[in-house]
């Protein structure tokens, strides 16, 4: 009998695995690639290289050097959790050899001005600097990113807190040398700019030969609508995706035919977000007529058109994947089914705080819409009894595309619901039911029985819930929030022993937990990684033993009344644990 030989080349094990880590589930994406590390020294092998990117933490940093030689192909670093000397950590990266094309450093205080300038000197393959929200930006970060890194194809300053000694003429210098200098870049995010004038926004237009993408959400305050026309001119062969918000003062500006002209000229246009802004019907039909190829629409909160505007759009732009229409106050029922017959391409749809929506319209997406993977749906009529919602119960169908539900805050839902939504979304992975005061534990295992797949489940507020009579197992769940509950040691006893792959849980305010409870998931919880027990009052375990006990644990918010000091802090953190 011939031998069979099951060994393959590494290059095919490298397809299979990247496939296999594809299909995750976003940010949890690398726990099989270290499942696959595990079985052995060519796997470990396989899997190293095949991660791009690192996420640093404070806790990380000691482990640095052992990380990048284990990962060898990184070409992206997230530093936006680092809560400590972010210049010493830059200069300390800036020793390693990387081809790094993506540095993320949002949510800082400042842009660590002498950690960038040592890190660009190694470092000169970056193409991406995501540096948003910061609290305090100078304009001398300005000048120093056009100095630092000239290569630049994404560049994000969205948000900042605070212009430091704020002197437009020194933010406007410095906004003209990153043009002048930047000229790779292909996308952009000056949010929050409020200092950017015409003449800014021209020059960076008209030196951005491969821009793409502006995104200058709340810039408002200086520009006019003829600098914003006379910039999208100089770019409607290359513009692909436009955000801009419009103050509702300059309605005639927005709607006048000089405006609609320069947008539909964007021939290339696939992605437009104009959100919060005064719009009009001529826009919306105008864009219709033009044929634009959008794949993305952003109206939330947008005010000035209605019905027959945006049936105009949609009836023509049926290549739109990306739909964004929450807090439209006019829309029904009837509208959305309509609307839904020119939606075959849809991926996500947005109808939040759509108040007048009940089951109707999101029967008629799950029918209509075959591609449909997410659904968000918060605040509407969703479960309102009414003549023509009994009747469509008879046409709903099944959809196992949709794997994500957002249906936070529909007080009219009841656990009648879940025994239909769990027949139409047999693949559903993860369902939002923030604030659902209606449902209790009887709905959930309804949903956690048939949708074997789910791995994030909010039941945040949901105050009828305790799951004291979960009997089976949630093997995939992997983050569940039962903050603002009522559930008790009983229920944290019920998770421990049926949902043995969890990975996050919150119990934020649940004041019924104690450390009996806690002690149940960190025993059983084998991977567990994120606990928040912030204003658990009764809860009084021993920190410092827990982490010991269940090395997995990476993050920790603490109950009010712990206070450690510096050295336990210090300790925590070498154990690779994040004490909040």
């Amino acid at each position: 009998m011939v031998e069979v030989d099951f060994n393959l080349p590494d290059q095919c094990w490298e397809y299979i695995f990247t496939f296999l880590n594809d299909g995750g589930d976003g940010e949890h994406n690398h726990r099989y690639l270290k499942s696959l590390s595990v079985v052995s020294k060519e796997f470990l092998s396989i899997t190293n290289r095949l991660r791009l990117s690192l996420t640093i933490c404070v806790p990380t940093r000691p482990f640095i050097h052992r990380l990048f030689k284990r990962f060898t192909n990184l070409t992206s670093l997230d530093l936006t959790c680092f809560n400590s000397d972010l210049n010493a950590l830059l200069s300390q990266i800036s020793c390693f050899r990387l081809n790094l094309t993506s540095l993320n450093i949002s949510n800082q205080p400042t842009i660590p001005a002498i950690g960038l300038r040592a890190f660009s000197k190694k470092i000169t393959t970056l193409t991406s600097l995501i540096c948003s929200n910061i609290e305090s930006v100078y304009s001398t970060d300005l000048f120093l990113i056009a100095e630092c890194f000239p290569f630049l194809e994404k560049l994000d300053l969205s948000n900042p807190k605070v212009f430091v000694n704020q002197n437009h003429i020194s933010f406007l210098n410095g906004l003209d040398v990153l043009s002048s200098s930047l000229l790779k870049l292909r996308k952009i995010n000056l949010s929050g700019h409020c200092y950017v004038n015409d003449s800014s926004l021209l020059h960076l237009c008209k030196n951005g030969e491969f821009l793409e993408e502006v995104i200058m959400d709340n810039c408002w305050s200086i520009l006019s609508r003829h600098g914003i026309v006379s910039a999208i001119q100089e770019r409607r062969k290359t513009l692909r995706s436009l955000s801009i918000r419009f103050r509702s003062s300059e309605v005639n500006d927005i709607i006048s035919s000089y405006f609609i002209d320069s947008l539909v000229s964007l021939k290339g246009l696939t992605s437009l977000d104009l959100s919060f802004s005064l719009i009009s019907d001529e826009l919306l039909t105008s864009t219709a007529m033009a044929g634009l190829p959008l794949r993305r629409l952003v109206l939330q909160s947008c005010s000035g058109y209605s019905y027959v505007g945006i049936f105009s759009l949609l009836s023509k732009c049926q290549s739109i994947q990306h739909l964004d229409i929450q807090r439209t106050e006019f829309l029904n029922d009837h509208h959305v089914v309509n609307l839904s017959l020119f939606l075959g391409s849809l991926v996500s749809i947005n109808l939040s705080v759509c108040e007048n929506l009940t089951n109707l319209a999101l029967f008629a997406l799950v029918r209509n819409c075959p591609s449909l993977s997410e659904i968000s749906m918060e605040y509407t009529a969703i479960g309102k009894e009414s003549t023509e919602n009994s009747n469509s119960l008879m046409d709903f169908v099944v959809n196992p595309r949709i794997k994500s539900l957002h249906l936070a805050g529909n007080s009219f839902l009841r656990d009648e619901s879940f025994t239909m939504f769990a027949s139409m979304f047999p693949n559903l992975q993860l369902l939002d039911l923030n604030k659902c005061y209606g449902i209790s534990e009887e709905g959930i295992y309804q949903i956690l029985r048939r949708c074997c797949n789910i791995r994030h489940l909010n039941l945040s507020c949901c105050l009828r819930v305790k799951l004291h009579g979960m009997n089976f197992e949630v093997p995939k769940l992997k983050v569940l929030n039962l903050s603002y509950t009522s559930v008790d040691d009983e229920t944290l006893y019920v998770i421990s022993k049926n949902c043995p792959g969890l990975l996050q849980l919150s119990l934020e305010r649940c004041i019924n937990v104690t450390t009996k409870g806690v002690n149940h998931v960190v025993k059983n919880c084998m991977q567990l990684r994120e606990i928040n027990l912030e204003y658990c009052y009764k809860v009084f375990v021993n920190i410092v033993p827990m982490v010991f006990s269940r090395p997995s644990l990476r993050k920790i918010t603490l109950p009010p009344h712990y206070h450690f000091n510096d050295i336990i802090k210090g300790l925590l953190s070498r154990l690779g644990c994040l004490i909040c």
